[in-house]
């Protein structure tokens, strides 16, 4: 056989080799559908609520399963020490307030005609006083008193007229009534006493446990005779509203999803039964695929974690059930949801 027929034949052989090649991989490579599908769990939010304040819990009044509202009272103190200090404190703000309205008042006229009448007999002995003092020290060079007599008229003149000038000043200042400095210490004491007030109610107030939200009980962490304090929970409660799957969507995948695309969601537990969802979140950063996701080929690729909000209107959804998430890739837009089932109706704002 000639060389340039070897050449060709083998020049055919490649060919053929690679055309079958790509044939294969083409066979072998997944189709690309209009469908993606993600599995995960359902998600929701929990809170724990604690007191903010520390001493014995007296009542828990709901147990596991039960169901919340908000503002219901769930738990309670012993008040026995805090009652007491709101005692004691309106106690110090009514003497505070009644010592203000003393000085508000200013002087009584009983009290000034008091302080009138000690002044006018004053000033009627240091009168007196004057006159004697005037005859004795006129008596004294002609020996009618001794000097000592006339020395002793002085000086009770000079008592009396000390006397009168401080009755006269205690008379001014009944009249004039109380400083405006007493009267601004005195406002000032009210008010730190109201203050104190509002802080002795408070903490009587917080002997009460109400829920901050509704949602359903999960766990009762204390009992009635432990001792409560601000960082440790007495309930875990769940939130039922928003109720999410936590999925993972991979890499080669993200372009084919956006914020605000429709979802169903389906569960082993109730076959048949599809939810209306939406993706609500996506996250920005990559991750390493969660041991929970058993899919093989996912395990060493990274993946992005997304949120598909979930409307239950029956109540069957519980926490960390499986769930098969269906998104309709075959779109120029997100979908808007339909009326009843998006995110202002699961709280998402």
């Amino acid at each position: 056989m000639s060389k340039p027929i070897r050449v060709l034949i083998g020049v055919v052989v490649v060919l053929a080799l690679a055309g079958g090649g790509l044939a294969y991989l083409r066979l072998q490579r997944p189709a690309v559908t209009a469908t993606l599908v993600l599995f995960g769990d359902i998600d929701i939010r929990e809170v724990q609520p604690a007191f903010n304040d520390s001493d014995h819990i007296a009542t828990m009044t709901v147990q596991e399963g039960a169901s919340v509202k908000r503002g219901q009272l769930i738990a309670t103190l012993e008040d026995t020490r805090y009652a007491a200090m709101l005692a004691q404190a309106q106690a110090q703000m009514h003497a505070a307030q009644q010592a203000l309205a003393r000085l508000l008042a200013g002087s009584r006229p009983e009290e000034i005609a008091q302080a009138r009448a000690n002044m006018q007999a004053l000033e009627v002995t240091y009168r007196n006083n004057e006159v004697a003092a005037r005859r004795y020290a006129a008596l004294a060079p002609h020996g009618g008193v001794t000097r000592q007599q006339s020395d002793d008229a002085q000086a009770a003149f000079e008592a009396a007229h000390q006397q009168y000038e401080a009755a006269r000043e205690a008379y001014l200042l009944v009249v004039a009534g109380p400083r405006a400095e007493d009267i601004a210490a005195g406002r000032a004491n009210f008010e730190a006493a109201q203050a104190a007030v509002a802080l002795a109610q408070r903490q009587f107030d917080d002997t009460s446990l109400y829920a901050p939200s509704d949602g359903v009980v999960e766990n009762r962490i204390l009992e009635p005779g432990d001792i409560a304090t601000p960082s440790t929970p007495v309930y875990t409660i769940a939130l039922p509203n928003p109720l999410w799957v936590r999925a993972y969507v991979p890499e080669s995948d993200l372009a084919r999803v956006r914020l605000g695309t429709l979802a169903r969601v389906s569960t082993d537990s109730f076959p048949g039964r599809v939810y209306q969802g939406w993706i609500g979140y996506l996250s920005p950063t990559a991750e390493f695929t969660p041991k929970t996701v058993e899919t093989p080929e996912l395990r060493t690729a990274l993946v992005y974690q997304l949120r598909v909000y979930v409307c239950d209107a029956r109540g069957e959804l519980r926490l960390g059930m499986p769930a098969t998430v269906t998104i309709d890739t075959d779109w120029a837009a997100p979908v808007p949801a339909p009326p009843g089932c998006g995110p202002d109706d699961a709280g998402q704002r």
